[in-house]
């Protein structure tokens, strides 16, 4: 299991600390959640913090833009140390057009989808992706409750994947912690988000184990 914990539940005032606490854990990616208060009710961080924690990030940058018109800040983003860079599907006009872009600077591409959204919308441009995003709980706050209805969301998707002969990964972000991250496994999640559940846990480390080993 791929663990990105999410920095926006870190220390801002201590954000290199944390990071170097990533750096040291089993965790394989940091997750970076950009909020521009527009497409979500919530204003985090942009591009000059991004590219402070990829100055002392030794694991993959995963960042997920939760902001509306995404391609205008796509070399931005790469320029800032992102490696995954996803894009919400109620987010793009052209998504096609997002995800070539994408790829064409030299990022893995990947998709979120909010809760209602269907994986069925992204049939025709599944076989492009490197990633699927699963949003479970509403996007735009940590510490939400998870949504059960996510469970079916990543069999449905998995199964999608399996018969295109596709190798995209599916991440699940919201409310993910030891006491679902095995069901969100079997399910066929790849990849989890946490961020409530490691850093406010007495033992970020231990809490990064626990989801790993899943």
């Amino acid at each position: 299991m791929i663990v990105s914990p999410s920095v926006l539940s870190a220390d801002f005032a201590n954000l290199q600390r944390d990071v170097e606490m990533l750096n040291a854990s089993s965790a394989q990616w940091i997750h970076i959640d950009i909020m521009d208060g527009e497409f979500v009710p919530n204003i985090s961080f942009g591009l000059p913090v991004t590219a402070a924690i990829a100055k002392h990030a030794k694991k993959v940058m995963d960042v997920h833009l939760m902001i509306i018109n995404p391609d205008r800040y796509i070399v931005d983003f790469k320029n800032a140390g992102a490696e995954y860079l996803t894009v919400h599907f109620e987010a793009c006009t052209h998504l096609h057009r997002t995800i070539q872009s994408i790829h064409a600077h030299g990022m893995k591409a990947g998709v979120a989808l909010n809760p209602h959204t269907p994986v069925s919308v992204l049939k025709d441009v599944l076989c492009d992706l490197d990633l699927v995003l699963i949003m479970s709980v509403n996007p735009g706050f940590g510490g939400q409750t998870f949504i059960e209805r996510t469970y079916s969301k990543i069999k449905e998707l998995k199964q999608m994947i399996l018969e295109g002969g596709y190798n995209t990964l599916i991440e699940v972000d919201g409310g993910v912690n030891g006491d679902n991250a095995t069901l969100l496994k079997e399910a066929g999640a790849d990849a989890l988000v946490a961020g409530n559940y490691v850093f406010k846990h007495n033992n970020p480390l231990e809490a990064i184990e626990t989801i790993k080993n899943c």
